[in-house]
């Protein structure tokens, strides 16, 4: 790895932190509280089998959001934001399985926040995120990423499932 790869990733990897904090920070953590205030529904609908079950859901949607964070720094040089986008597709990692990784763990983490909290107006929420996440990929992501990486990208569309990931990893451009 050249210095000048190193330097990239380590500005990506800050330039993506920032950004994870400000972006999904903000959809699953600000505005949740807004609209909860994190006090829960007495009693919690579903009881200890939502609120475990919210658990698992926030711990996975977290993880997942950071992995993919840390996938656009490490293997694409770049980040999520339009401003600074990856000079690489990012296709490693949880992007084997499916295309939108990010998107799909935010509204994991809504939905696990709904259930440890009881609050029907999380799921609310959750399906608008869902709603505006599909129409960025539609009418931005997604003819971006052909423009910048043409038949790269149009063998990993046609591979890799945007919503419901594929059970096995898809191996096709090598990394």
């Amino acid at each position: 790895m050249s210095i000048d790869d190193e330097a990239a990733r380590r500005r990506a990897a800050i330039g993506s932190a920032l950004f994870m904090a400000a972006g999904p920070g903000m959809v699953t953590g600000f505005v949740p509280w807004l609209l909860t205030r994190w006090r829960p529904r007495r009693p919690v609908p579903g009881g200890v089998a939502a609120r475990a079950a919210g658990a698992v859901l926030v711990g996975v949607g977290a993880s997942v959001i950071t992995h993919s964070f840390a996938r656009f720094a490490k293997e694409g040089l770049g980040t999520p934001v339009p401003a600074a986008p990856p000079t690489e597709l990012v296709v490693g990692g949880l992007y084997r399985h499916v295309r939108n990784p990010m998107y799909l763990a935010l509204d994991c983490l809504i939905v696990g926040q709904a259930l440890l909290l009881g609050r029907a107006r999380l799921v609310a929420y959750a399906t608008a995120v869902q709603a505006a996440a599909a129409t960025f990929v539609k009418v931005y992501e997604e003819p971006t990423l052909a423009r910048t990486f043409g038949d790269q990208y149009e063998r990993y569309r046609r591979n890799v499932p945007g919503w419901w990931p594929r059970l096995r990893p898809w191996e096709g451009l090598g990394r």
